[in-house]
């Protein structure tokens, strides 16, 4: 399963990935927003918005980006370790 996080905090990074590496998910995290990060995303099974510390161009450009047939997208408030841990049990069926 592959997942791609947008919003956060930087230095949460690398507990976000290894999260995801435990439930054997590929990730994929965007703190800040690039220039082509549109085309950066692809095409995940997951797509986490973490809207407290995103900005509305960036939630706006992740969510251009994926197709809203293929991707489930989740909008969390926090952006805490527990509250990935709680979407990704509640959304992986591994």
């Amino acid at each position: 399963m592959s997942v791609v996080i947008v919003g956060g905090h930087d230095r949460m990074v690398g507990q976000y990935k290894k999260i995801c590496k435990d439930f054997k998910c590929k990730a994929k995290v965007f703190t800040q927003m690039s220039a082509d990060m549109d085309k950066k995303i692809g095409c995940p099974d997951l797509l986490v918005l973490f809207t407290n510390t995103v900005s509305h161009k960036m939630a706006k450009c992740a969510l251009d980006g994926v197709n809203g047939d293929v991707t489930r997208v989740v909008r969390c408030h926090t952006s805490s370790g527990s509250a990935l841990l709680g979407i990704l049990e509640e959304s992986c069926t591994c």
